[in-house]
């Protein structure tokens, strides 16, 4: 680390290399927090969790009981122990409650005045946060698994919605209507995202096995359906061929640069796909345990090297090195089934929810990891790549 600075002090280095040489260590050390705690106020699991991009102060965390709370992850206490307080709610008793689980909570990514939730109710509710009053519903004739805003979108204002229908919904948020679908699904849409490159490029998972990326903009709107044996058209025998998973596709997730797809199935296996050809990288992840009869959320870090991505297993929260597979570690803290993490990329923290009703921490660790006397190798290999003298930005 020394070094790093020194270089940077003399102008010999790229200041991006020290950022993210020590966003990498913070994440490769972390450790459940002692001192930070997250209020309790849902009285069942917990299955989605969002931080607002534009501070990363502020969470929003929706229930199985369709409770909605909203969470200040600022410590206003002054002291070094301190718990995240919630500064509202949308309980049982508030008259727009969801009447069940809500699995899906997404802050406006360009402002906290307005967040959105999706329930099993079928319905998809734009939020005032001041007031906590909904501004506008949608309703869907199918329970809603999924919905997603686009991080960068600055020319439309479509709500992609997966539901119960093999069809997926675009909601506009100008007209306050369903603008239009886009068909080619043959059962449920469990998981949707945007991309954060191509503010016009939109990510579905289906219960058909199948993974497709649009275009929202086109009449044949279906740009590419992803095939794990990456098989040629020509090659190919019939539209059946076109798996991502053998099983249900329940989680989506871009990297942080929108260049690689992230896929989750339940034949428990993690896909690392190229997104602008579609093409299978093959990366082996092992078994990545996935026991969700619903959508999986799961996150990648943002501004390492190299990078991650945290995947609910079990109990438990596994990290992975996304471009090669290798598994760093287990995060163990949860009672019960972890359904949901998010990461909060200005901190290297990481909060994590599930069954058991708890909103966990993660936090960097910040005394020095101690050597491990068993291993002759010493630091994890996932230093090599951060720490590389021959590390480029690019």
């Amino acid at each position: 680390m020394l070094g790093f600075i020194s270089a940077r002090q003399a102008g010999l280095d790229d200041p991006l290399r020290l950022r993210r040489a020590e966003s990498t260590r913070r994440v490769l050390s972390l450790e459940l927090s002692k001192d930070k705690d997250v209020e309790r106020i849902h009285g069942s699991g917990i299955t989605t969790l969002d931080i607002e991009p534009v501070e990363g102060r502020y969470m929003l965390s929706g229930g199985s009981d369709g409770v909605i709370v909203l969470y200040d992850l600022e410590n206003c206490s002054g002291k070094p122990c301190y718990t995240c307080k919630a500064v509202g709610s949308v309980g049982r008793r508030h008259p727009d409650v969801h009447k069940f689980s809500v699995e899906t909570v997404q802050w406006y990514p360009h402002d906290t005045g307005m967040f959105t939730s999706s329930s099993f109710d079928k319905t998809l509710k734009i939020w005032d946060t001041n007031t906590l009053q909904p501004a506008d519903e949608f309703n869907f004739e199918g329970t809603v698994y999924s919905h997603h805003m686009s991080p960068i979108a600055t020319k439309h204002c479509l709500i992609a919605v997966g539901t119960k229908s093999p069809k997926v919904q675009l909601c506009d948020l100008k007209s306050g209507s369903c603008s239009h679908i886009l068909q080619g699904h043959k059962q449920e849409i469990l998981a949707v995202s945007w991309s954060p490159r191509y503010e016009y490029i939109l990510a579905t998972a289906s219960a058909d096995s199948r993974v497709k990326l649009w275009d929202v903009r086109r009449a044949s709107a279906c740009l590419i359906t992803l095939d794990q044996h990456n098989m040629e058209k020509s090659k190919a025998s019939s539209e059946a061929a076109y798996t991502a998973h053998h099983g249900r596709v329940n989680g989506l997730c871009f990297t942080s640069d929108g260049l690689h797809l992230l896929t989750i199935g339940t034949d428990d296996r993690m896909r690392l796909w190229n997104s602008s050809n579609g093409e299978n990288t093959l990366v082996n992840y092992g078994k990545v345990c996935n026991e969700s009869r619903k959508g999986l959320k799961f996150a990648v870090s943002c501004g390492c090297s190299p990078e991650f991505v945290f995947v609910p297993y079990s109990n438990t929260i596994a990290i992975y090195t996304i471009y090669s597979g290798d598994l760093i570690t287990m995060l163990r803290g949860h009672y019960s089934s972890v359904d949901c993490c998010v990461f909060q990329p200005h901190f290297q923290e990481l909060y994590s929810s599930g069954k058991d009703g708890n909103i966990l921490v993660w936090v960097p660790c910040l005394r020095e990891p101690e050597p491990d006397d068993s291993s002759e190798k010493g630091l994890n290999p996932a230093y090599e790549d951060a720490w590389s003298s021959s590390d480029s930005e690019g």
